[in-house]
């Protein structure tokens, strides 16, 4: 009799799936997922390797945009790999030079590389491009030119902190982070 009942809990319309139910809503039908949006959703939550597949997934549908360079780009960067980063960010502004989060990473990229004098500049040219509204990148020139102008700076124990955006939430990009995300050749 118990199997019975629990044979007759399996109909079609499967474990609460009607509305109401515990499971959030597919794709409508015809519908399939923005790729693209997918990848700036996943970097937002961490999932870095999961974001730069999306962006590939984009980059196969949509072309090598700046949009879909720049989300490689700085899904690499999140990831430690600096040199793929690298070459991704300056294509992307490359193609696009008024992209503002494109021009920031790249920064916040030749920071983690120590090149201090060009992430300077390239700071400077997404606060430019930004019309100067951005909190986060104007605080990341201001660091640039602070560790340009220390011959001393170690980058241990340090305060400042550059922070990439548009992909993913405004969050510090610390040292140490870096360090442990940078895979072995």
């Amino acid at each position: 009799m118990l199997a019975l009942l629990s044979l007759a809990a399996c109909g079609n319309a499967g474990l609460n799936r009607a509305a109401g139910g515990i499971y959030a809503p597919g794709l409508a039908s015809g519908q399939e997922a923005d790729p693209l949006e997918t990848g700036h959703r996943l970097m937002k939550s961490g999932e870095f390797q999961l974001a730069l597949d999306a962006y590939m997934r984009a980059a196969a549908k949509e072309g090598l945009t700046p949009d879909t360079l720049a989300g490689m780009g700085t899904a690499n960067l999140r990831l430690g790999r600096l040199g793929q980063a690298e070459d991704l960010l300056r294509r992307s502004v490359k193609e696009d030079p008024m992209f503002v989060s494109a021009w920031n990473n790249l920064g916040v990229l030749l920071m983690e590389q120590d090149k201090y004098g060009e992430a300077s500049e390239v700071f400077r040219r997404a606060y430019a491009a930004d019309s100067g509204n951005s909190d986060t990148i104007r605080d990341n020139l201001r660091t640039a030119l602070v560790r340009m102008d220390d011959p001393f700076y170690t980058g241990i124990n340090e305060t400042e902190e550059v922070r990439t955006v548009g992909y993913g939430e405004e969050r510090p990009l610390t040292a140490e982070e870096a360090l442990l995300a940078i895979e072995p050749l």
